[in-house]
This record gives structure tokens, sequence and C-alpha cells, in this order.
């Protein structure tokens, strides 16, 4: 509490007037904040987004069967559950890729596989020029 110094009506009172001090040091702290911050937000990113068409996509009577790219942990690749090398993985990626409609390639890792492998699969896959590539949980996994 402050006391009055001086003064015939004083009387040895507390002061009732209220310290502003520590809320114009909060508010200026708070003004150069936002000084600071606000050019940081107006800087903008270009993110190329699908334009709206009122044309539908057209649709496929028949899709064909999706391909299911085994990555075990061991190492192992397994195209639709046969053993394939890294070798003719690439030559089967490029023959589906060339594929009109191109099925979509689901990627299915085991959960200790390396990520280096699933990488490289992927990368081959998009160098095969496949476009439709999704990913599928272990097997036996709950979701």
């Amino acid at each position: 509490m402050s006391m009055s110094a001086g003064g015939s009506n004083s009387g040895g009172g507390a002061m009732s007037d209220m310290n502003i001090t520590p809320l114009i040091d909060v508010m200026l702290v708070l003004l150069i904040i936002f000084m600071i911050t606000a050019p940081m937000l107006t800087h903008r990113i270009k993110i190329d987004l699908p334009q709206p068409t009122n044309n539908p996509p057209p649709q496929i009577d028949n899709p064909p069967d999706p391909i299911v790219l085994s990555v075990r942990s061991s190492g192992q690749l397994y195209w639709n559950d046969q053993v394939v090398t890294e070798d003719q993985l690439q030559q089967m990626m490029t023959v589906t890729s060339k594929k009109n409609p191109q099925p979509e390639l689901q990627i299915q890792a085991d959960k200790t596989a390396k990520y280096q492998l699933v990488a490289t699969v992927m990368a081959d896959a998009k160098n095969a020029g496949m476009t439709k590539i999704g990913f599928q949980p272990p097997r036996g996994s709950a979701l």
C-alpha cells in the first residue's frame, strides 16, 4: 500500500488511486510484439489449388483392381503376393504405368520395415510414371 505524503487531509490513510504503470508496461510490450509479428503474417505462399469446374470427371465403368505392393521387414517385395526383385518391380511398374486406366498402386509396408526401402519403392513408382499411389495398413494391424 502506498501512503500519501503530506497534506492536511491525508490523515495517514491508504491512497485510493490505482497504479496503472504495470498496465502501461504490458500494453507497450504487446504493441511491440504485434508490430514485429504483423509483417510476418502477410507473407504469402503460392499454392496451386484445383480450380472448380462444372464438368464432372469421367466415370470408369470397370476400374482396374488395385495392385498391392507389400514391403516386408526382411526387405522382400511382393507384387500382389508374388515375390519380386527390385529390377522386376521397376519393369512391372513401367508396364503398369502405361495402362489406361492406370490401376492404383497400394503400398503395404510392415511396421518394422526400413523407411529407406519404402522411400526407394515410392521413388521408383514415381519415376516409372505411376500417378495413383496409396497406402494400406500392415497385415494383421487393427485400424
